[in-house]
């Protein structure tokens, strides 16, 4: 009976465990990979991904963000730099389209160039490392002057108003100041 009584609580713990552990994975995730390019888009913000839902389903040249600036993250960029990319929609009177802000180059057209097969054009998608879903959320002491930076140049370049745009406490969810 004491043996009948132990296997059903360790039965119990098991199935439990079993259909806790899923759900406990799932809110630990901090990041997804967006296609094509499998950069990473952070679903821990929940101005970028309310519910934990990303705004939109992939990164082309020509998706129009709902937000901006939107955050991607390259966990494995070429000579080992790993700095998240605020994203923006170009202005429709230049033709749209997507641009990034990189902290060397400024303001470019989505994707970076190494993100496409050279002989033909198409996109090379990223290999995210193992356990990407896990990774960290970019800290904001770490890069909480990037979005103030990429806002200003891209309101200074195309005259879009600063208030238009998300700011670094509303992309990391912190209440105002």
């Amino acid at each position: 009976m004491f043996k009948a009584k132990k296997s059903l609580i360790l039965l119990f713990t098991f199935v439990i465990i079993g259909l806790t552990l899923p759900s406990l994975v799932q809110a630990q995730a901090y990041w997804t990979s967006m296609p094509p390019y499998n950069v990473l888009w952070p679903l821990w913000s929940p101005a970028l991904s309310p519910g934990g839902t990303p705004l939109v389903t992939s990164l082309t040249k020509n998706t129009i963000l709902p937000v901006q600036p939107g955050l991607v993250w390259n966990p494995t960029p070429p000579a080992g730099l790993s700095i998240p990319w605020p994203i923006y929609n170009a202005p429709s009177t230049l033709g749209g389209g997507l641009l990034y802000f990189d902290l060397y180059y400024g303001l470019n057209p989505w994707p970076p160039s190494y993100m496409l097969n050279s002989a033909t054009g198409a996109p090379a998608p990223l290999t995210p490392p193992v356990g990407y879903t896990f990774l960290l959320p970019t800290s904001l002491k770490n890069y909480g002057y990037l979005i103030p930076l990429a806002n200003s140049v891209f309101s200074y370049q195309y005259g879009v108003p600063l208030t238009s745009l998300l700011t670094a406490s509303s992309i990391w969810g912190l209440p105002p100041l």
